[in-house]
């Protein structure tokens, strides 16, 4: 699909762009506010501290005015202070970051039916990815969560950030996909990446699960990538072989990382990795811009949703 075609039309492209200047407003406001709170109490604090430095003096040695240990603790907890007043007046600020996406996604992905929008909460989907390709993954966060329909299947977007547990130690960041298979797998086949010896946890759970490797044939990929399944009657040379093709092409489309894919009944899923947050905004102190920012933002979207659209035809007589 061509990205124009989803583009907003003018009258919604007003509506963005109003938003965006309500949002610029908003935080130049909020900005200078923090600008005259923060020296304030910092000056306040400042003073305080001064002040109980000079109590100190009178209980400690002659040598070691204003550097004893309770005025190091004292400077210490001055820093601490200093921090903590900072970040305190600063929220208004990050405030109006989430609250300009809570308002902008819904303008601009207009062209998504359903469409649901949260932060930081863990998406539903996730429950349901196959625990093998999440079993090296711990301490889980999660970013922006968008889910809703497209082209006539449901999907759920997320960003992931996890800690590495497993053989090889490697953490995951990037985006998550969930969507509906055009055609149910009979079971769990699974592409991801290529773990060191199959020993350890991530062994022990493959073997509980009697989940079997197979091999799709190409060198490059069995070599990169550990094919398991369930169900090795249903991995027919020719779902094998669409996972392998579509593997190959986001190998050579995906800017870093290996891409990994999982088919799980009526659910296929789609692991990217990648360094930034996939629906990034500038930085509070950047002022935004739509066709530096939110177009982008849609094409990547639109972008992630056509490789869902081509992907989920894996195992499907009509890929």
């Amino acid at each position: 699909m061509a990205i124009d075609n989803v583009m907003p039309d003018q009258s919604v492209l007003a509506d963005i762009r109003r938003e965006i200047e309500a949002h610029e407003a908003a935080r130049a406001a909020a900005r200078r506010k923090v600008m005259r709170r923060a020296p304030l109490f910092i000056a306040v604090l400042a003073v305080s501290l001064y002040v109980l430095a000079r109590l100190f003096n009178g209980f400690a040695d002659p040598a070691e005015q204003w550097s004893s240990t309770p005025h190091v603790f004292l400077y210490v907890l001055g820093v601490i202070l200093t921090l903590l007043i900072w970040l305190w007046t600063a929220r208004p600020v990050r405030w109006k970051q989430q609250d300009l996406r809570d308002r902008l996604f819904p303008l601009i992905f207009r062209f998504i039916d359903d469409f649901r929008y949260v932060r930081g909460e863990q998406p539903a989907s996730f429950d349901r990815l196959p625990a093998e390709m999440v079993a090296d993954l711990r301490r889980p966060l999660f970013g922006d969560v968008i889910s809703g329909a497209y082209r006539g299947f449901a999907f759920e977007i997320f960003e992931l950030q996890a800690q590495g547990n497993g053989t090889d130690g490697q953490g995951f960041r990037g985006a998550g996909l969930a969507f509906e298979a055009e055609h149910p797998y009979a079971g769990t086949l699974l592409a991801r990446r290529q773990m060191q010896a199959a020993t350890g946890f991530l062994g022990k759970l493959f073997a509980r699960r009697e989940l079997t490797k197979i091999e799709t044939g190409a060198k490059d990929l069995d070599e990169v990538y550990d094919f398991r399944t369930d169900n090795p009657a249903a991995a027919n040379p020719s779902t094998v072989g669409q996972l392998a093709s579509a593997l190959k092409w986001l190998g050579e489309t995906w800017p870093s990382g290996k891409p990994m894919i999982a088919l799980k009944g009526g659910d296929a899923f789609l692991l990217l990795p990648i360094e930034k947050d996939y629906f990034e905004l500038p930085a509070n102190s950047a002022p935004i811009d739509y066709e530096s920012h939110v177009r982008p933002m849609i094409a990547d979207l639109v972008a992630l949703l056509e490789t869902a659209a081509l992907i989920r035809k894996v195992g499907s007589p009509s890929a």
